[in-house]
């Protein structure tokens, strides 16, 4: 087994027992990243907009870590504290990425880390 730990300053420090990313071979997994201003630690507003935006400016300073970038990801999962934010985090979301899109699930759970709105995971694959 060949995998890395991921760490940088430019997204938030894992909040438990994980890693930001790991990368193996070519593949890079990222943790479920927040809203959090990696700089504070603090969710960056209490508007899933705003939490969703910061997610994936997190997401991509991991996956940039671990070697690769938004283009590169092929699945994401996305982790809503209320479906009914659902079009608007999907509004900020479509801002990063594009075709060809990659596969996503989308799931509403209970709770989330810290209180947040949103959690965005990604599996991407480094270019060669």
């Amino acid at each position: 087994m060949s995998r890395e730990k991921i760490h940088t300053s430019q997204a938030p420090a894992a909040v438990g027992p994980y890693s930001q990313g790991n990368v193996d071979g070519n593949l890079v997994f990222s943790a479920g990243q927040l809203g959090l201003d990696p700089a504070t630690g603090k969710f960056v507003s209490d508007d899933v907009q705003d939490q969703t935006r910061q997610a994936l400016k997190n997401l991509r300073a991991v996956l940039e870590a671990g070697g690769a970038s938004l283009s590169d990801v092929v699945k994401t999962t996305v982790f809503l504290s209320d479906m009914g934010n659902f079009k608007a985090m999907n509004e900020v979301y479509a801002q990063f990425f594009s075709e060809p899109y990659p596969a996503r699930s989308a799931v509403a759970v209970k709770d989330l880390p810290l209180g947040g709105l949103v959690e965005i995971e990604a599996i991407a694959i480094k270019p060669r």
